[in-house]
């Protein structure tokens, strides 16, 4: 099993035309991605050629839906229309959209976010590298080919590049899904809503958590962990060294006094019974030990 993504997954690209969609559907298409449409109001009708298959445009989320079956959305439209986008697949009914899309302003990300909620329409990011079910479907950026088997770790990521890390440093062992939720102030998906669904996925035996410092999205996942979740979790912060009140990377990882800061998201996951390396290769470390 994989959570959120799997084989029958039936996948549209929203700005698949643009230069960074057409460059990640056909990555997406060579890891085994069902990608059935892409949507652009300007150019539907027409078709964008891959190696060995051509995928159909359409004017609208709706249509192709209606035309394909699709369930999940990819969303790599610029800034000023990612509201748009996601609000349009929203309305349409689609059960998973996974916004890629950076820079969005914060004022957007909340709007759609709450619009897709009541929808029924799940949302990973804005600014995220999307999910991943090795074996099965990847929709983003996550590439491929740095953890190509299935196995029985669940890992939920708000760093991009540190999930690649983590994923290469465990492919030997491989995992059920890795879903990166993005790192800004407000995102759909949460780390405990991924702790759930590991939680009840019969495949994932281990989770791994990363996080930033920024916000108390850590030590409220913390929380969930101690009350509800049985399975071992691992955890790796990002941030240990960066200075106080200071922006680094991601724009919710700003700290203010000790809040937010990883030493207080240590101990509280520590609290919690979690495993905390002190870099991604000590987290890899951990992960396979508690395995043995």
């Amino acid at each position: 099993m994989a959570i959120f993504l799997t084989k029958e997954s039936k996948v549209l690209v929203q700005g698949m035309t643009g230069a960074e969609g057409m460059k990640h559907t056909g990555r997406m298409l060579a890891a085994g991605t069902d990608i059935v449409g892409g949507v652009n109001p300007r150019k539907a009708g027409r078709s964008a050629d891959f190696p060995g298959r051509t995928v159909p445009v359409f004017g609208s989320v709706r249509e192709a839906m209606a035309a394909t079956g699709a369930d999940v959305t990819v969303v790599f439209v610029p800034p000023p229309f990612a509201k748009a986008a996601v609000t349009e697949a929203a309305d349409a009914g689609i059960g998973l959209a996974v916004v890629i899309t950076e820079g969005i302003p914060v004022h957007d990300a909340v709007a759609f976010q709450a619009y897709a909620r009541e929808r029924g329409t799940r949302v990973i990011g804005p600014n995220c590298p999307g999910l991943i079910s090795p074996g099965q479907s990847t929709a983003g950026i996550i590439p491929a080919d740095i953890a190509p088997e299935p196995g029985p770790i669940g890992l939920v990521s708000k760093s991009g590049t540190l999930t690649y890390q983590l994923m290469h440093e465990l492919r030997d062992t491989g995992f059920s899904s890795a879903v990166g939720i993005g790192g800004d102030p407000v995102v759909g998906t949460t780390h405990i809503d991924c702790l759930t669904a590991y939680e009840n996925d019969p495949d994932t035996d281990l989770i791994v958590l990363i996080g930033e410092i920024g916000g108390d999205a850590e030590e409220r996942a913390a929380a969930h962990i101690a009350a509800h979740i049985t399975k071992p979790v691992i955890a790796y912060i990002a941030g240990f060294t960066a200075p106080e009140g200071k922006t680094m990377g991601h724009a919710g990882a700003i700290v203010s006094g000790s809040s937010g800061t990883a030493q207080a998201k240590q101990r509280a996951l520590e609290a919690a019974g979690v495993q905390v390396g002190a870099t991604p290769t000590e987290t890899a470390r951990l992960v396979l030990a508690a395995r043995t």
